[in-house]
């Protein structure tokens, strides 16, 4: 068997998950005598369960390079039958002191995602520079939305 025969075995549960989720691969070859997979992951938590089944099969994966990248422009896998709906969006009503960054912090744990909440919000907020005031009611999308974002 030759080397990336042996490779694509060992790290066949990965291969298979990124057949599933929607992950389009570029390259899959041996390079530097490890398994080298590049391709591009339709959101991050695709990328992350990538990540989770290739430590899954070697938790040091000394023997594979990985370079995914996340284009959010890729269909998102259908999801699997019995799966629970996407949570719907929440809405927020704005506190003195608040700033859109600091309200993505609190929803998502990331403030730089605070793009998702000004898509969401379209006829109150236009871009970043937006002002918000206490008392507006923003509509805030769910983590998994945004969570591609990153």
């Amino acid at each position: 068997m030759d080397r990336l025969e042996e490779l694509k075995a060992k790290y066949q549960p990965v291969l298979d998950l990124i057949k599933r989720s929607g992950v389009v691969l570029s390259h899959v070859h041996v390079q530097d005598n490890k398994l080298f997979i590049q391709g591009a992951a339709p959101s991050q938590d695709i990328k992350n369960e990538v990540w989770n089944q290739i430590k899954a099969v070697d938790p040091h994966y000394q023997d594979l390079t990985a370079d995914i990248t996340i284009d959010t422009s890729l269909p998102q896998p259908a999801p699997a039958a019995g799966a629970q709906t996407a949570p719907a969006a929440v809405t927020y009503t704005v506190q003195a002191g608040d700033s859109l960054w600091k309200i993505s912090e609190r929803f998502y744990g990331k403030g730089h995602l605070y793009k998702n909440i000004i898509a969401a919000n379209p006829d109150k907020l236009k871009d970043e520079h937006s002002v918000i005031h206490p008392g507006d009611v923003l509509k805030i999308p769910p983590a998994t939305a945004a969570a591609g974002q990153s």
